[in-house]
């Protein structure tokens, strides 16, 4: 039997505002699509294009988050970490392996028996199954954020998605920050 490999990365980390969202996915080598690659090397279209493929082809998949609050109240590290072991948590299906983007290990991972978990930096530019995880994290945290545009217009979100750009930036100096800003984050 086959191994079951997870790969797991976020999106957000950067972000002024809104959370932080990670993603968990494990699917057969054969069904990754051969563009995938890290999302922020990928266009909106292209990434919208593979989401669809991605989570048809799951063998399981799962977003996990944490939110404005968390992160100012644990710091981004932390709750980068809780929301990529609230995604490994919601796999219906185990893997044997998880793969993890960046240097650091979600610390509950550490603590499974018969996982194996790895940290890999750059893995969403280095394993095709961590970069499926990316794409599912950004274009869930996109939809987010687009959503919350909606909310809070005057801030731009649908266009920057909450990342610390000049408008952005510009716009907290107008209106200063919204409910969903992190408040521990310095500009």
């Amino acid at each position: 039997m086959p191994l079951k490999i997870c790969g797991i990365d976020e999106a957000g980390r950067g972000c002024l505002a809104g959370p932080v969202v990670s993603a968990a996915i494990i699917i057969d080598k054969d069904k990754i699509p051969s563009g995938v690659k890290d999302s922020k090397q990928l266009t909106e279209a292209r990434r919208n294009e593979y989401y669809k493929i991605l989570v048809s082809e799951a063998v399981s998949y799962s977003v996990g988050i944490a939110s404005h609050i968390e992160i100012d109240k644990i710091n981004i590290l932390r709750a980068a970490m809780l929301s990529m072991q609230r995604a490994f948590d919601g796999l219906s299906v185990k893997p044997d392996i998880a793969i993890i983007d960046g240097p650091t290990i979600p610390e509950g991972l550490n603590d499974i028996s018969g996982l194996k978990a790895i940290s890999v930096i750059k893995g969403d530019d280095r394993v095709k199954v961590v970069s499926c995880a990316s794409v599912i994290a950004k274009v869930c945290r996109d939809k987010m954020m687009v959503s919350l545009d909606e909310k809070y217009p005057w801030y731009g979100f649908k266009k920057h998605k909450g990342y610390a750009t000049l408008e952005h930036k510009k716009n907290l100096m107008k209106y200063g920050l919204s409910e969903i800003h992190r408040k521990t984050f310095k500009f």
